[in-house]
């Protein structure tokens, strides 16, 4: 059994730390027990020459460091995951295009086993857009044709829509989004097997929705820098293989589900105004028209409120179907230490007990 996180930024994504390279990404899931970590925007030239240039084949589908970089990167890093960290390619791309009468703006994941692959798919999307300005590439591109180029792409190549439920920048979120996954990507919406569900929500809130149990729910960190590596991940009992992690989704044989975020953490979760300090219930929203008392303008429909419009089941204390995988949710440690010690998680105290 091992952890991936399938879902991070490299330091060429706009608001990511610069040390999001492959080194201190390497040595931050060393250090966490993260057998296998995204690489993040492939499709930016800058970060895929450093990918061709740092990485080496390992098993089928997956990349290493290089082992003098390897040796050096963790040389002095105390390791919970005793094999060399593997990365998987991975990019995310961001969908803004007009369909059915609204402007949609839908992430998605996308997953190639091979360089060459990424490459090519690189090349693909520079004719209908700027792929060089932004590690997350944003194009005017229908989703069903961004899903189409994936799996033109070659074999194993894979799409997965990003974190579905955020309000603005997801397949179902509330303020751009569709009210069924066939919506958004036509005759080939049987080509996406698993979806990300994000940081706002968390499997018993995906399970009230019968139009998801098809699919394999994945959890992944979004990590802007290494530190937040892993704090939500994906857990796999299969053979370390791109293309069996692959079928794992795609089967539900071999996933063994995810560790997650409580979702009340999310920024996303519930419904309201951050700068008018509006934080509300769904049944709040609807109390007040969806209308902020502060400023008038709605608010902005959150994760647990766009579930609720399209759940057809109550809130279950059990899985209601046989695919469901099993989850555990974490409050990450920074938090406790900094809850302990009345100080930020990012400070400098609450850094030096972590550590």
């Amino acid at each position: 059994m091992f952890y991936a996180d399938l879902h991070i930024h490299s330091k060429f994504s706009r608001a990511t730390s610069r040390d999001c390279d492959l080194e201190h990404l390497a040595q931050a899931a060393a250090r966490k027990g993260i057998a296998v970590v995204g690489t993040g925007d492939f499709t930016h030239p800058g970060w895929r020459q450093e990918l061709e240039s740092k990485l080496i084949p390992a098993e089928p589908g997956l990349y290493r460091l290089r082992p003098e970089l390897e040796g050096k990167a963790l040389k002095h890093t105390p390791v919970a995951q005793p094999e060399p960290v593997r990365f998987l390619l991975q990019v995310e791309i961001a969908t803004i295009y007009k369909k059915a009468g609204q402007t949609r703006k839908v992430h998605h994941l996308i997953y190639v086993p091979e360089l060459d692959q990424a490459r090519r798919f690189t090349e693909q999307l520079a004719r209908l857009g700027n792929v060089a300005s932004d590690g997350r590439p944003i194009l005017g591109l229908d989703s069903r044709t961004l899903l189409e180029l994936v799996l033109q792409t070659g074999p194993g190549c894979f799409l997965i829509p990003a974190h579905v439920w955020t309000p603005w920048f997801s397949v179902f979120g509330a303020h751009s989004g569709f009210d069924r996954l066939e919506d958004c990507y036509e005759d080939l919406s049987g080509e996406v097997f698993a979806l990300e569900t994000g940081l706002s929500s968390d499997p018993p809130m995906n399970w009230r929705w019968s139009a998801l149990d098809r699919f394999a729910l994945i959890s992944n960190s979004d990590a802007h820098s290494p530190g937040k590596l892993g704090r939500e991940c994906c857990v796999f009992d299969c053979p370390l293989d791109y293309f069996t992690m692959r079928e794992a989704l795609h089967t539900g044989q071999g996933y063994a589900g995810t560790v997650e975020f409580f979702p009340e953490e999310g920024k996303y979760h519930l419904d309201g105004h951050r700068q008018c300090g509006v934080c509300w219930e769904p049944p709040e929203t609807r109390q007040h028209g969806g209308r902020c008392p502060q400023c008038g303008r709605p608010v902005t429909l959150g994760v647990l409120y766009r579930v609720c419009q399209l759940a057809d089941r109550p809130a279950p204390p059990e899985p209601l179907h046989p695919r469901a995988a099993p989850f555990r949710s974490l409050i990450p440690l920074c938090e406790i230490l900094g809850e302990i010690l009345q100080a930020g998680p990012d400070t400098k105290g609450v850094q030096s007990r972590y550590e």
